[in-house]
């Protein structure tokens, strides 16, 4: 016992004099100090105290000695205490992935002159298009080229979202006609396309579409996916692989569609074919009630938030072809 309380006393000390030194450098704040200084405090007096002193505070606790309850109520207290700080922890950490997340969307859609950009567009009704792009020089241009210019009545414009591109996707996309917006770190498809839906819905988008800057969806198909939507039956249309047509893909690509169109049904007690679809349709007011946090596997969130929000879905039979070229 002496051997464990000199090693608690050292370890106090060191905790006392560790926050007070981070503490100079602003590596801490001043309640992680407190914090801190608390716990270094407590297991040094307990390190120093006479067993007595502990004990008469664990008596008046009406805990019997010699029967392990006094240790067990020391170790529930310590396990309370450590809760704490695991939950405070991951609450801060939470917090600033919120604060880095939205400014890295932020610089995103101010890569784009909203101003400028409003007064080249076609008049409305309008529809924008959304490509999430990662080193796609290669083949986003072919998906540009194909895209309508006029789909059931609304003009179309498109929007790629470069993800820190290393091979001039963005200058591609700008010269295939697209407005191209930028983020400055590479963060995932999911926050690319949070950027694009909100330079779409600043531009006055009625209906947003989305298609993988890959070539692996067809364009002259968005008559079939707004349809739904242009007729007023939906609020939210899939594109399913499944009810349509797809050229040969990996096994364990396709074993995940069925998967996860199992796991997804169930826990929304819809039927979804293919969730992991990334040619989709929305009305441009549902996308302001969406609540997305995820930067990276973005397309089955969507789905659940659409759903949760009480829309109205629908899926269509779409054709997915093979990458052009390039690495996914």
């Amino acid at each position: 016992m002496p051997a464990l309380r000199i090693l608690g006393a050292i370890l106090a000390i060191g905790l006392l004099f560790f926050s007070v030194s981070r503490y100079r450098r602003r590596a801490f704040s001043r309640l992680d100090l407190i914090i801190s200084w608390l716990i270094g405090l407590v297991v040094l007096v307990l390190a120093i105290s006479p067993p007595d002193t502990i004990s008469h505070i664990l008596d008046a606790l009406r805990l019997q000695p010699k029967t392990g309850q006094q240790l067990i109520a020391v170790l529930l207290f310590a396990v309370i205490v450590l809760f704490f700080l695991v939950f405070r922890a991951q609450s801060m950490a939470d917090e600033n992935e919120r604060a880095i997340r939205m400014l890295v969307e932020a610089l995103g859609v101010k890569t784009v002159n909203l101003e400028a950009v409003e007064a080249t567009l076609p008049p409305k009704p309008r529809l924008a298009t959304i490509s999430p792009a990662f080193n796609e020089a290669e083949n986003i241009g072919y998906v540009l080229d194909d895209m309508p210019k006029e789909v059931l009545g609304y003009n179309v414009f498109s929007i790629v979202v470069d993800d820190c591109s290393d091979d001039g996707t963005p200058d591609v996309a700008r010269a295939h006609g697209a407005i191209a917006a930028s983020n400055p770190v590479r963060r995932g498809g999911g926050l690319a396309l949070r950027v694009g839906y909100e330079i779409a819905l600043q531009l006055g988008a009625e209906i947003v579409v989305t298609l993988d800057a890959d070539g692996q969806h067809r364009p002259e198909e968005m008559d079939i996916m707004i349809q739904p939507i242009v007729s007023g039956d939906a609020d939210y249309v899939n594109g399913s692989r499944l009810l349509g047509a797809f050229e040969k893909e990996s096994t364990i690509r396709h074993l995940g569609v069925h998967f996860f169109s199992r796991v997804v049904t169930i826990l929304t007690g819809q039927r979804i074919t293919d969730p992991s679809s990334g040619y989709r349709a929305a009305r441009g007011d549902l996308l302001n009630n969406l609540a997305l946090v995820q930067d990276q596997f973005w397309s089955t969130e969507v789905l659940i938030e659409a759903l949760r929000q009480h829309a109205r879905i629908t899926e269509v039979p779409v054709t997915f072809l093979a990458r052009r070229g390039g690495e996914s």
